[in-house]
């Protein structure tokens, strides 16, 4: 079985990013799970806080459940035009202590979407995140993308897909990035 962690980088009650995962998580192929997360209870890091306390609850349960999964999909909101800073200082702790990087994120498969009001989808957003990724020697999936425009106009108030064209690119990018993750995990 290939598990997949989803990781929604919006608090938003109402998030999009959410509704995206949990629509993938129906969508997933035979012999596959997703598993959803959030940046919930993640303090902004802070060094001294560190090393007074270590690393909170919250990002040491976050941190376990992306050790546990054979890939990553990342659900990103865009904010102007780059990475939004609630999940960018979750990707920080879960990277804590120095040297805990390697276990949780080292040649992990990884991939990136997002779904926006905006007209443009995340483009700006996912290209902010290739540093990042290449920093912590994550895996990325570069062979499928999913930008998601306008998301008030494709999902309902309950955040379920009502577009037929966005279900059908869901579907395949979801395939598409088990079958990466199965490759890579061999």
């Amino acid at each position: 079985m290939i598990k997949i962690l989803g990781l929604s980088g919006s608090l938003r009650r109402g998030s999009h990013n959410t509704a995206l995962l949990r629509a993938a998580a129906e969508m997933m192929p035979e012999g596959s799970m997703l598993d959803i997360a959030t940046i919930e209870g993640i303090p902004i890091y802070n060094g001294d806080d560190e090393a007074e306390t270590g690393v909170p609850p919250a990002v040491r349960a976050l941190k376990d459940r992306v050790v546990a999964a054979d890939g990553l999909l990342i659900a990103s909101p865009e904010y102007n035009n780059s990475v939004p800073g609630g999940l960018k200082n979750a990707m920080d702790w879960l990277s804590r202590p120095q040297g805990d990087s390697t276990r949780v994120f080292n040649d992990r498969p990884v991939a990136i979407t997002g779904a926006t009001t905006g007209i443009y989808g995340t483009t700006q957003g996912q290209t902010a995140w290739l540093p990042v990724l290449r920093t912590l020697r994550m895996n990325p999936w570069f062979s499928g993308r999913l930008l998601v425009a306008r998301a008030q106009t494709l999902m309902d108030e309950q955040g379920n897909l009502t577009d037929e064209t966005l279900r059908k690119n869901l579907a395949e990018f979801v395939a598409g990035f088990v079958d990466f993750v199965r490759a890579s995990t061999r």
